[in-house]
């Protein structure tokens, strides 16, 4: 992402909520975006020769909890925080506060997309998670790539996850306004959409609470801080409570 574009995302969440969207000019955008730096775009784009890995912990040995996976980019990922400062981390602390016997893992990895998603279903399945928070998106649409293809990624996503018999959470966010009225509220209705359709708990904006507030983003106005990721957590966790069993 890139740091001027961001400074206005807080003025563009309020069309998350709006109940009027209408079409969008994808050649356009699309256009646009070809001239862009994805590699400065990107919320934690990583450098196309380096291969980027989730945070996650390694398995313990002979526990047996059952498993909450965040799957998403690098806003889940942690991006440019210490080691178990990211959101799942403070999610799980948060979950263990509460006595609930859960594991949470961290599958976020820094400019991924939801094709990206998509090809990473089956690393979650393999966990056999009980709920999995999905946060994808935010690199498609600075990309300018086509709804109709990030609506299907992400419809997949969900689906399978659900035919899967997992619970699922999901995550948004939303744009600058430089991607234009119309692209940016079909990208917003996109998530909406979605939870809609599969009947999910949606969290519109997943930085609700920190983007723009002292000391909860980066210097890079793109990602969380440890203390900022500590209130994405608490974003969360009201959507997963009501899905968990003691």
């Amino acid at each position: 992402m890139r740091r001027t574009a961001l400074l206005a995302i807080l003025a563009v969440f309020p069309t998350l909520l709006s109940p009027s969207l209408t079409g969008c000019k994808v050649d356009n955008t699309t256009k646009n975006a070809e001239n862009l730096d994805a590699s400065k775009t990107t919320p934690g784009a990583e450098s196309p020769t380096i291969a980027p890995q989730p945070k996650s912990q390694p398995t313990p040995v002979n526990d047996h909890r059952p498993v909450i996976v965040c799957f998403g980019d690098s806003l889940t990922e942690g991006h440019g925080t210490d080691f178990g400062k990211s959101y799942p981390d403070f999610l799980q602390s948060d979950l263990d506060a509460r006595d609930y016997h859960y594991r949470v893992v961290n599958l976020g990895i820094s400019g991924n997309t939801t094709k990206d998603g998509v090809e990473r279903l089956d690393e979650v399945l393999a966990l056999k998670p009980a709920i999995v928070v999905v946060e994808f998106g935010g690199n498609d649409g600075l990309r300018g790539l086509r709804i109709e293809d990030t609506r299907a990624n992400l419809n997949k996503i969900v689906s399978t996850l659900k035919s899967s018999g997992t619970k699922v959470v999901l995550a948004g966010i939303t744009l600058p306004p430089d991607y234009g009225p119309d692209y940016i509220q079909q990208f917003n209705q996109t998530y909406t959409l979605l939870a809609k359709k599969y009947d999910v708990p949606l969290l519109p904006f997943l930085l609700k609470g920190v983007f723009g507030v002292d000391g909860m983003m980066q210097r890079d106005n793109t990602h969380a801080t440890a203390e900022g990721n500590k209130v994405v957590a608490n974003n969360i966790l009201p959507l997963i409570l009501p899905l968990l069993k003691r």
